[in-house]
């Protein structure tokens, strides 16, 4: 992982975006981290966007913390309803 200084990402955007489509680069600032660049050529659009959106990620780790059904409780249910 590489890391850059903000004054280094405002002299090399180009090469830092390059660096960034390889792995993640990491910004700082006072030599602290400030944010990461992430590289996102050639992925599917609503993929990165899900990735990022912290509703979704809410969602899912509401459903997470949800019983589960086995797939024989499962079969029960929709025998059931039918």
């Amino acid at each position: 992982m590489k890391t850059v200084t903000v004054r280094d990402l405002q002299k090399k955007v180009k090469e830092c975006v390059d660096q960034a489509q390889e792995d993640r680069v990491v910004i700082t600032r006072h030599g602290k981290p400030a944010a990461v660049l992430v590289g996102v050529e050639d992925q599917d659009w609503e993929t990165v966007v899900l990735q990022t959106d912290p509703t979704f990620w809410r969602l899912i780790r509401a459903r997470r913390k949800q019983p589960t059904l086995s797939l024989s409780q499962l079969k029960s249910r929709l025998r059931m309803k039918s």
